[in-house]
């Protein structure tokens, strides 16, 4: 898939899961539950074992864009890419990882804090950075943000809840990255949870664009 058709799916899709796990089989698992919750965009984290695996599980899955996450180097990026993985996510931002994503045309979106990490990511080719860890900011941080860099997408992701997700949309999110809050109950492989959970985040954001 080209990059701008993996972006504007993320911008239409506006939630990614971000997916871990104790054993590939467990995040496969969790993710199949998401997809039945109607989710239609997934981020395995390389802090699950065999990853690229599992990546690779989904990666001719319709409907469904599959993403790395926890990716926090180049080698790890290439690794992701070759497996199937159509976006890139780190933690942080990384020009190594910048460059080799520009290279392969696979959208990269970095973790920034600061509005000079921002302004770095988008000088890299970022179009989507992820305002991480989320939940040591407000939602109007966004606002802030997109007064003096309006051109500059945000997907907020960690401490991205039911109580507040509306907030972020409408303070200006593209896009939120959700993880426990939706998948927590797969660690007790109470994988109906999982999916009930992602149909109520769904709704929450439908209601915003209705």
């Amino acid at each position: 898939m080209k990059k701008l058709d993996v972006y504007q799916q993320l911008l239409n899709s506006k939630l990614t899961v971000v997916v871990r796990g104790n054993s590939p089989e467990q995040a496969i698992e969790t993710a199949e539950a998401c997809i039945r919750g109607g989710v239609k965009s997934l981020e395995f984290t390389f802090t699950i074992p065999q990853a690229e695996k599992v990546i690779q599980h989904f990666s001719n899955h319709d409907g469904i864009i599959i993403g790395a996450g926890s990716v926090l180097d180049s080698e790890t990026a290439k690794l992701a890419i070759h497996s199937g993985a159509e976006y890139i996510v780190g933690p942080n931002f990384s020009k190594e990882t910048a460059r080799l994503c520009n290279r392969y045309q696979v959208p990269y979106i970095p973790g920034c804090m600061t509005v000079n990490e921002t302004i770095e990511a988008l000088e890299f080719g970022s179009s989507i950075v992820k305002l991480f860890p989320g939940q040591a900011f407000s939602p109007s941080h966004i606002k802030a943000v997109k007064g003096p860099v309006p051109q500059v997408e945000i997907m907020p992701t960690g401490g991205v809840d039911l109580d507040n997700i509306q907030d972020w949309f409408r303070n200006g999110a593209v896009h939120v990255g959700v993880g426990g809050e939706i998948t927590r109950p797969a660690q007790q492989g109470n994988f109906e949870t999982v999916t009930a959970n992602a149909k109520l985040f769904i709704e929450a954001i439908e209601e915003v664009f209705v």
